[in-house]
This record gives C-alpha cells, structure tokens and sequence, in this order.
C-alpha cells in the first residue's frame, strides 16, 4: 500500500555564519555559511537555503510511504537511497557574492535507522518529523552520520 506523506525537519542552534578553516588551508575559514536540503542525485540542486545564523530552519519534504511485508519504505525527491540505506542529505556550504553555494560538509539524516512502528505510524498519520540542533560539541556544524538521540523523530497528523 502507497500513501502520500511528508517529512519536516525542525532544527535549531544553527552555528553561526562563519567556521573553521579547511584543513588543507585553501580559506582562512569558511564565511557565509549556509545549510539546506540536497536533492536525490542533483547535489546541486538545494531546497530552501537557511544562512547560519538563522535562529531556526524548517524543511517539508514530499514523499510516499510504502508499506509490505518486509515494513515501510519512504521514497522522493529529495530521500537519499544509496545501497539500500535511506537518508536525507543536509548540505552545508557557502554562498558567495553572486549566490553561488559552494558545498564543504555534509549531515546524513539516517531514516533506516527508525523503528518500523514509527515508519508505519508516518504513513498512515502523513507526517515524520525530525527535530535536531545543527551545532556540535565543538561549535561546528553538524556532519556525517545524525542517528537518534542526536535527533529525535516523531510520527504526526499531517495537517
């Protein structure tokens, strides 16, 4: 069985405009950082761009949830699937003078890491959502693998 649902992400505690310089010493540090949601295979292609200081970013994302035997799946535009490991793609960059967002990190929201009751209980109520803040421990941004308790999804009544 197919349902249409979405996925909203709530984060706060962005890090800030500005942080540590790459390793390889190309910048002094990065400036005008900014964060958004990747696309499915178009790395380029960024949904909703928030800059670092923001007090908070919210993303909703399409998608459809099917359900089977083997538990729930959730697929669309912008759910990463890369050898069956299902997650959504926080994107941090900068955006220089003429807006172009150039990407140095990012965050994987894992989503096959959810028990399949929370999965089942999205598709039929229409809305997951993940709640997180995007600073670590040391003032940076967030990256690689975010699993719970480092963000917290619940299942919720599409409104």
């Amino acid at each position: 069985m197919m349902a249409d649902m979405r996925i909203r992400i709530d984060a706060v505690d962005l890090p800030g405009l500005t942080g540590p310089a790459p390793a390889d010493g190309t910048v002094p540090e990065y400036g005008n950082i900014h964060v958004a949601v990747q696309r499915r295979d178009r790395p380029a292609e960024l949904l909703d761009p928030y800059p670092g200081d923001a007090a908070s970013a919210t993303w909703t994302l399409e998608c459809t949830a099917t359900t089977s035997e083997t538990g729930t799946e959730v697929k669309g535009p912008y759910v990463q699937d890369r050898l069956g490991r299902r997650f959504i793609y926080l994107s941090w960059g900068t955006v220089d003078e003429s807006g172009v967002f150039t990407m140095f990190r990012r965050a994987k929201l894992m989503l096959d890491v959810l028990p399949e009751e929370l999965l089942a209980a999205a598709a039929r109520d229409g809305l997951l959502v993940g709640r997180l803040g995007l600073t670590d421990a040391s003032g940076n941004a967030v990256c690689a693998r975010v699993e719970p308790p480092q963000i917290a999804w619940t299942a919720e009544r599409a409104a």
